[in-house]
């Protein structure tokens, strides 16, 4: 059977598992959006100058366009495989569904959620 891995790493083909998907990525998704929405906001009202406040707003914006970009990219992935992802969630974890075949722009909003994630995580430690 199947492990379930981080979901930042696509199989050789450029696929991954519906568990890693449902498990991993969306949620990685959601905790990014809470950076954007929470932190970048409170750092920019707290900016000592204008300079500051600025990079953080642009910052912000940036990470929002993005994140609408990744969700556009990912709601034809979710659609196309609605009932396997579903049986997934309802799962609790305990099945790893197929193997979702993805095209060129989910692997890439695949691969930008990820690198998204990553540099949230670092604004946050920063």
């Amino acid at each position: 059977m199947p492990t379930s891995r981080d979901c930042s790493t696509l199989n050789t083909d450029g696929n991954l598992f519906a568990r890693d998907l449902v498990h991993d990525l969306i949620p990685k998704l959601k905790i990014t959006e809470n950076l954007v929405n929470n932190t970048l906001l409170v750092r920019a009202e707290k900016a000592g100058n204008d300079d500051e406040r600025g990079h953080y707003q642009l910052l912000r914006q940036e990470f929002e366009l993005e994140i609408m970009m990744i969700k556009m990219n990912l709601e034809h992935l979710l659609k196309r495989y609605a009932r396997e992802i579903q049986d997934v969630a309802d799962s609790d974890g305990n099945l790893t569904g197929p193997v979702l075949e993805l095209d060129q722009h989910e692997r890439f909003a695949i691969d930008s959620a990820r690198k998204l994630y990553e540099r949230a995580r670092a604004i946050q430690t920063a």
